[in-house]
């Protein structure tokens, strides 16, 4: 058996979130951390490393003992290697993230797809301010998520596939990108759907684990 399964989904901003590009060239009172950007049309992406990512770290934290001290990632547990790839030893991944960009740009373009969020970091020690921007994606900005999963075993993609909702789960009670302790970063996982190529594969019970990641948001748009 040998075929790919095409996991897609649409992922939508619920608070500002802030996945940071590079401000190497910011002049004078730009921005201080703008988000990051397609180069061609100037609109905000979640690059799939970011996704791929906080994915992988959030299910190796369900499995640690201790997350204040981590293990390297080199000593993931082996369903996770199989699932997003390994270093040492070398294991390529199963699962391949795609950068994922914004599908409701005409809904959105009138309020605008991000905002510009001051704030004041107080030195504790002098009382100083330092004041600084932080560029956000605002809530309800979606995004086309697209993943794409080899099939090899049906039994190992039942695995597999549960691993991955498991992660969705909760990245829903957790957040993307940064300063997610003060709030950012809140996203919803929904509107699953599935394609199989080059297999007979029936993905329905698939879809029905998929359905149940949109039960774990913490709150609508």
């Amino acid at each position: 058996m040998y075929g790919k399964l095409l996991i897609r989904c649409k992922l939508t901003v619920l608070t500002g979130m802030h996945i940071g590009g590079s401000d190497t060239y910011s002049a004078i009172g730009a921005v201080d951390a703008p988000v990051i950007r397609d180069p061609r049309t100037h609109l905000p992406i979640v690059p799939g490393s970011s996704l791929k990512g906080k994915l992988r770290s959030l299910l190796a934290k369900s499995t640690c003992c201790d997350v204040e001290n981590m293990p390297s990632i080199n000593e993931d547990a082996p369903q996770i290697k199989r699932l997003f790839g390994s270093a040492n030893p070398v294991q390529p991944a199963k699962l391949q993230f795609a950068d994922a960009f914004v599908s409701n740009f005409d809904e959105m373009k009138a309020i605008g797809l991000t905002e510009v969020k001051s704030e004041n970091v107080i030195d504790r020690q002098t009382s100083a301010a330092k004041p600084r921007q932080i560029e956000r994606v605002v809530s309800g900005v979606t995004f086309d998520v697209c993943m794409t999963y080899q099939l090899t075993d049906e039994k190992q993609a039942m695995e597999d596939m549960s691993l991955l909702v498991k992660g969705m789960r909760l990245l829903q009670m957790d957040y993307l990108g940064g300063h997610g302790s003060r709030g950012s970063g809140r996203v919803s996982l929904h509107d699953f759907r599935l394609e199989q190529f080059g297999s007979n594969m029936d993905t329905q019970p698939l879809l029905e684990l998929f359905r149940e990641v949109e039960k774990y948001e913490l709150f609508t748009v």
